[in-house]
């Protein structure tokens, strides 16, 4: 059971946040050669997607945003027997993770899994909407929307047009969470109906 507790990002505040780490990435590659943005799915593609067009708004070419599902590489949730879903090449690329709350790591240390498989990046950054702290892995994001430092027992909550209907960023209060985070995804568990 999770109460609504604060309305943390409104849809402007979210287009902003968005801009804003898209001329992060910018500044920080000299460009948009050579880059390619992993959105992990679900919402961090559409992140993704969203940054990719900023870039190409700026720079004239919008560089190519690809969904990374890293279900397969999670070690902290029971792996299917299928193998693991196709990525393109990353080889000497700079590939951009991108998602949507950054929590303890664990899927961001998946993603760096899948991507190691696809061949060996020049180099790897990690563009997050929202890190809410309570890190359990040694990871850092490069480019961060809003800090918000949260308790465990909060759920942090990003709602996109694309798949929620509207654009925002809650916290909710979460009852259940204080005695079983780690049957949660990272950070993204809501959904709009709830």
């Amino acid at each position: 059971m999770a109460d609504h507790k604060a309305v943390i990002m409104d849809a402007d505040a979210v287009r902003r946040a968005l801009a804003r780490i898209a001329f992060e990435i910018i500044e920080k590659n000299k460009g948009t050669q050579g880059l390619l943005l992993a959105g992990i799915e679900t919402r961090g593609v559409f992140l993704a997607q969203r940054i990719a067009r900023k870039l190409g708004e700026v720079e004239g070419v919008a560089p190519p945003v690809f969904a990374l599902d890293v279900t397969p590489w999670r070690d902290d949730k029971p792996r299917p027997n299928a193998p693991p879903p196709a990525v393109p090449s990353v080889e000497d690329a700079t590939v951009v993770l991108v998602d949507d709350v950054l929590y303890t790591g664990r899927t961001v240390h998946a993603a760096i899994e899948a991507l190691s498989h696809r061949g060996r990046a020049r180099r790897i950054q990690l563009a997050v909407l929202v890190d809410r702290g309570h890190r359990e892995l040694p990871i850092r994001p490069d480019h961060i929307g809003k800090n918000l430092p949260t308790a465990r027992e909060e759920r942090v909550c990003v709602r996109l047009t694309e798949v929620d209907g509207e654009d925002s960023v809650v916290i909710l209060q979460d009852h259940a969470a204080a005695s079983d985070h780690s049957q949660r995804k990272e950070g993204s568990v809501c959904r709009s109906k709830h």
